[in-house]
C-alpha cells in the first residue's frame, strides 16, 4: 500500500473556489439590494487581478496596477451592480471618478475587517508572482484601521480571524 493520494478526476478545488466566490456575491447582492448602503462598521477589502480576463478599470489604473488591485468599499462608493458573474462599482481615486467593473474569477481577496472575516482564493488567471504594488487609495476616511493594514485596532495581530483560505495540494 502506498501513501499517495490518486490525482482526483473531479476538479473539487475549481468547484469549492467558485462556491466561495458566490459568497462575495451574495453579499455583494445584498448591498446592492438595500439602496448600496452599508450595515453597521461593515466594509470591504476586494483584492483581484487587474490582468483577468473581464476586468474593466480605467488605463490611468491598469498602468499603476499592472497585477493586482486592491479596493475599499465603504463610504464613498456608488453605482454597484452586481450581476452573476461579477460586480462594477464606481469610487474615486485621487479625487477622480472611475468606473470598474470586476467578474468574480478575478477576485483574489474579500475582508470583511468589521467582523473579522475573510476569504482569500487562489487566481483563476495565469498563476504568476504577485507583483509589488502601491495600496489603491481610492478616496477612503479609515475610522477603524488607523495603521492601514486590515485590521481593526491597528495591532497587526492576528490571532482568532476568520479568514478561509483553500489550497489543494496535490501529493505526487
Amino acid at each position: 500500500m502506498t501513501d499517495d493520494t490518486p490525482d482526483s478526476l473531479i476538479p473539487y478545488d475549481e468547484i469549492v473556489q467558485e462556491a466561495l466566490r458566490a459568497v462575495v456575491g451574495r453579499v455583494l447582492g445584498e448591498i446592492e439590494q438595500g439602496g448600496s448602503e452599508l450595515p453597521g462598521n461593515h466594509h470591504f477589502y476586494i483584492t483581484f487581478k487587474t490582468g483577468a480576463q473581464g476586468v474593466s478599470i480605467p488605463p490611468h489604473l491598469r498602468e499603476r496596477f499592472p497585477d493586482e488591485m486592491t479596493i475599499v468599499l465603504q463610504n464613498k462608493f456608488w453605482e454597484l451592480e452586481v450581476r452573476e458573474d461579477g460586480f462594477s462599482v464606481g469610487l474615486s481615486f485621487n479625487q477622480i471618478p472611475a468606473k470598474l467593473s470586476v467578474p468574480f474569477a478575478a477576485i483574489t481577496a474579500f475582508v470583511d475587517p468589521a467582523v473579522d472575516f475573510g476569504l482569500q482564493f487562489q487566481a483563476s488567471v495565469a498563476e504568476m508572482a504577485p507583483e509589488e504594488h502601491e495600496d489603491a487609495e481610492n478616496d477612503l476616511i479609515e475610522q477603524d484601521d488607523p495603521e492601514g493594514d486590515g485590521t481593526d485596532d491597528g495591532t497587526g495581530d492576528d490571532d482568532g480571524s476568520n479568514v478561509v483560505t483553500v489550497d489543494f495540494g496535490r501529493k505526487k
